[in-house]
């Protein structure tokens, strides 16, 4: 690979070095972050090629989970990086997130434990800096309908999310559901609201005829089940 300080365009590179190519002849899996984010990129600045200007940005964030739920704000001054490229970064790393969700919806995957709604959905959810929550519809068999975010609040808005969450299960069918939803702070302790909010949810269910088989919060790289530790009922 050329020299990261040479500003000559990429095009001047040989065949074999440039980004696009390698990735056509190699395969994705035989370049760097820097490389991959460079396709991205397409074009750097001026003087400055699209791989070194990926080579900046890696280094300024690490890893592309760091960079996936940035703010505008933290772009700032990455000379070369405008509104178009961050759009394509930041339209990929969405990509990234959903394509887990995805293939599990493809094969209908049977959720068992926590664990398996966990592997699913703590790529999306540990980074967020809001609250989110993500309800798993499920069928008779424990296999996963669908998954949805519950648009009109978060767990302190209880009530109204209740409604939303029963009317959307009793819409898809589903015979029983798995709330989740995040503590951006990275604590899993469950809070007063979380508490309350998880009666209130078991409680509607049991009314609707829809099973609530577990409530669960993703801090960080940790969770807290209410099934598991028996609280479900007792919230």
């Amino acid at each position: 690979m050329p020299d990261n300080t040479i500003s000559e365009g990429i095009r001047s590179w040989p065949s074999e070095d440039r980004p696009r190519e390698k990735l056509l002849k190699k395969g994705p899996g035989a370049l760097s972050n820097s490389e991959l984010l460079a396709i991205l990129l397409r074009t750097g600045s001026k003087g400055d090629s699209a791989v070194n200007l990926a080579h900046r940005i890696v280094k300024k964030f690490g890893t592309f989970r760091n960079m996936s739920h940035t703010d505008v704000r933290d772009w700032r001054g990455l000379k070369g990086i405008g509104p178009a490229k961050l759009a394509h970064i930041m339209a990929a790393l969405e990509i990234g997130r959903r394509f887990r969700e995805d293939e599990a919806l493809s094969v209908k995957q049977k959720i068992n434990s926590a664990q398996d709604v966990v592997d699913i959905l703590l790529p999306h959810l540990r980074d967020l800096k809001t609250e989110i929550i993500k309800i798993v519809h499920l069928n008779s068999d424990n296999r996963i309908i669908d998954i949805q975010d519950a648009t009109s609040g978060t767990v302190n808005q209880a009530m109204p999310i209740v409604r939303e969450i029963i009317h959307a299960a009793l819409q898809k069918f589903a015979a029983a559901i798995i709330c989740a939803h995040n503590h951006p702070g990275g604590s899993i302790a469950p809070s007063a609201a979380d508490q309350k909010f998880t009666r209130n949810l078991v409680a509607a269910g049991k009314l609707m005829g829809v099973r609530i088989t577990d409530h669960i919060i993703i801090g960080g790289d940790a969770f807290y089940s209410f099934a598991n530790d028996g609280r479900l009922e007792q919230a």
